[in-house]
């Protein structure tokens, strides 16, 4: 009888560590699609700020015309904004993920990573403004 309960016993050890496992692995697909999604704004961020000139002139002796066109400036997102975004994306995640009941688990863990996240971005623009 010893011999089975210590079967068991390893048995429970065993299926609590790949259930660990899978946690984990979950929380690094999250980090790293989120990663993804920042790079994506960062580059979307990039691509608005460049300018374009366009000048056409006519020959000297006759009138000049210049005509300058450039684009507008998109102003983007705030570090607190974007804080708060990730901040609720990863945080629902894992509490779905870590949570029994998933629903409440998913709404409690946006709640808290927003306020987090809103935290560290508005953190990051006073630093910013300095």
């Amino acid at each position: 009888m010893e011999m089975q309960e210590i079967q068991a016993s390893v048995d429970s050890i065993k299926e609590a560590t790949a259930d660990s496992m899978n946690v984990e692995f979950e929380k690094q697909k999250v980090i790293d699609s989120m990663q993804i999604e920042m790079a994506k704004i960062q580059e979307a961020k990039i691509a608005t700020q460049k300018e374009i000139v366009v000048v056409n002139r006519q020959s000297p002796s006759s009138t000049t015309t210049t005509t300058s066109s450039t684009t507008t400036k998109k102003k983007g997102w705030s570090s607190t904004a974007k804080g708060a975004v990730i901040g609720a994306g990863v945080g629902a995640a894992t509490g779905a993920i870590i949570s029994k009941k998933k629903v409440q688990g998913a709404i409690i863990g946006g709640v808290a990573g927003a306020g987090i996240g809103a935290g560290t971005g508005a953190i990051i623009d006073g630093s910013k403004k300095e």
